[in-house]
């Protein structure tokens, strides 16, 4: 029970590799609040939760939006009791689509989620960490924070510039005893990037089977990692067994993607 006694707060909580992180959590012992959009899928995550003998909290949030993001953090704080955890793993996909057919509103919409988002939470639960003596803030990357990927300009330039922010915000909180990291997943089959992954196929004419294959091609175990197996190292990230590392960005990827 590596997290008895802390309180967690996870960003796109309701769904894939969120609820994973959220059960993972809880089962270690954590508290967890998950705010998203849809209060059906984040009340189904509570349930888990509340059955694992935790307590949870379900917050309807958008983290683009800063009046939000205050309701959310000073929700978990009171409901709650603090904030010693919190995973920015709120996140869309965006335009599929060449640079030169970008629409910039959808352009805006992804780095107002995936990067704006995670700044707004991480500014105001670093306020409560201090507080507290110290925390973890992990931020859910990508492996395409790493490399371009054609058709796909939002959501990478997103990424890339989040392992920018870890960094940047590790260094600035380091001396209140709260570190921050990232995970760097490969792809890990969810609903979001089933979606996303049919749309890639569409562009590039070909069948979703034979893009699944492509990608799995890359891993030299030959499969795509898993959200069970991501949730696993935000886990260690989070608590106290990864006490000597920050400014961080580590790879689950099956091997696809080693640097």
């Amino acid at each position: 029970m590596v997290l008895a006694g802390k309180v967690s707060l996870i960003t796109g909580g309701g769904t894939g590799i969120g609820r994973e992180i959220a059960r993972t959590l809880a089962m270690n012992g954590a508290d967890v609040a998950v705010c998203g959009p849809q209060i059906e899928e984040l009340e189904l995550v509570c349930n888990e939760v509340r059955a694992l003998g935790r307590r949870s909290l379900a917050l309807v949030a958008d983290v683009s939006s800063e009046e939000d993001v205050w309701r959310t953090v000073a929700a978990c704080v009171q409901e709650l009791g603090g904030l010693d955890v919190l995973v920015n793993n709120a996140s869309v996909v965006g335009q599929v689509a060449p640079v030169s057919e970008l629409d910039l509103t959808s352009w805006e919409r992804v780095l107002a989620v995936n990067l704006t988002g995670a700044m707004l939470c991480s500014r105001e639960a670093v306020r409560h960490m201090a507080e507290r003596g110290g925390g973890s803030i992990v931020n859910i990357s990508s492996n395409v924070a790493r490399r371009g990927v054609a058709n796909r300009a939002p959501y990478v330039c997103s990424k890339w510039a989040l392992n920018g922010l870890t960094q940047t915000l590790a260094l600035e909180v380091a001396e209140h005893n709260i570190r921050v990291n990232a995970v760097c997943p490969g792809p890990v089959m969810t609903e979001r990037l089933d979606g996303a992954m049919k749309l890639m196929a569409h562009e590039r004419g070909m069948t979703f089977e034979t893009l699944r294959a492509e990608w799995e091609a890359e891993s030299p175990m030959k499969r795509f990692a898993t959200a069970e197996e991501c949730a696993n190292v935000v886990l260690f990230l989070a608590s106290d067994t990864s006490s000597g590392m920050t400014g961080q960005a580590l790879n689950v990827t099956a091997g696809m993607l080693m640097t």
